[in-house]
């Protein structure tokens, strides 16, 4: 197995008036705020719903402009907008900020920025805490974007998770998975984990949902599997604790793709560090911002940050022994 890496618009213009600058609250301010400029800012973040991992990238892309040295209130102002996992007010907030007067949108997960991508034409856009941009028909190619969107992907090894699972579970020959039927995010996961699956000589078992609802019904509908995994399906990982109920009511292990899915009760991941993975695309933004880069030429980055992250506590409900070596490099919650 790799060793992971173990962690821890520009400015409106001025009006000129006879005896005064009036400047906009979101255009440059002149004085000795950050940026050589001393520019400030103001960015509209649409976040699908609240859960720990993108809960992080948000903190994580706003601690990029705190470093940058921009101060909330007077040099930055974040709209930050949460769709509580509707579709529906994600794309109502999308509107509202292709209306309003930001300098830059974040989106964070793949239906918000779906749902931004539809609305918002002429104000840059970055996503983050999306799997595949190009199948959610973001971009026109990672190298390449092509519009006025860009951002990072969150796609994480599947193979060498499946491999953590096999360590894990090594009995392991039926895995299921549940996910939400309306997410392309999860769908191309899906696939790449029955390709990794299929290499162990695992056997892939999937259930669909189609709102939180549906969690325990899905799990006790995957029938007899040997572990289930979960990918970083919003929907579930939003509802993760009626699944992680489900599956140890029958002993059976949960083997996240996230550590907010672990600090949610499955055993253990190899997985992104979701807040520095904001933090990397607060750093784009910063670039679009100050620098001027353009959106259509600016590379979708890939997450750089993986680590262990084990919950002793729920691997000793599975049953799920932690090898000392994963023990020894790993972060522990729960």
């Amino acid at each position: 197995m790799r060793t992971p890496i173990p962690v821890r618009l520009t400015a409106l213009s001025a009006a000129a008036a006879a005896t005064a600058l009036v400047l906009s609250a979101c255009g440059s301010d002149g004085g000795d705020g950050a940026g050589d400029g001393g520019e400030s800012y103001s960015i509209g973040i649409s976040q699908l719903v609240q859960h720990p991992a993108l809960d992080a990238s948000a903190e994580g892309f706003q601690e990029a402009f705190a470093e940058a040295g921009y101060t909330e209130g007077e040099t930055i102002e974040f709209d930050l907008q949460n769709a509580n996992g509707e579709q529906s007010t994600a794309v109502s907030i999308a509107q509202s900020f292709a209306t309003a007067d930001h300098d830059l949108v974040l989106a964070i997960a793949t239906p918000a920025a779906q749902a931004a991508a539809q609305a918002i034409m002429d104000t840059p856009v970055l996503f983050t805490s999306v799997t595949d941009p190009v199948a959610a028909e973001l971009v026109d190619s990672l190298e390449a974007p092509g519009g006025n969107l860009t951002g990072t992907s969150d796609l994480a090894s599947i193979p060498d998770q499946f491999e953590l699972l096999g360590t894990l579970v090594p009995e392991a020959e039926r895995v299921g998975i549940v996910y939400s039927s309306g997410e392309v995010n999860s769908e191309v996961q899906v696939a790449a984990a029955k390709e990794a699956a299929g290499e162990q000589g695992i056997e892939i078992v999937e259930q669909t949902i189609t709102t939180a609802n549906d969690i325990g019904q899905a799990v006790s509908a995957l029938g007899d599997v040997d572990a289930i995994y979960v990918p970083t399906d919003n929907m579930v990982v939003s509802g993760i604790g009626a699944l992680v109920q489900a599956a140890e009511a029958s002993g059976t292990p949960v083997i996240g793709a996230e550590a907010g899915t672990v600090e949610g009760g499955a055993a253990a991941t190899l997985g992104i560090d979701y807040h520095e993975l904001g933090r990397q695309t607060g750093e784009m933004a910063l670039r679009i911002l100050e620098e001027g880069a353009d959106p259509a030429e600016t590379p979708v980055e890939n997450a750089t940050e993986f680590t262990y992250v084990v919950n002793e506590t729920a691997a000793e409900a599975q049953g799920v022994e932690i090898p000392a070596e994963i023990l020894e490099q790993a972060e522990k919650v729960g």
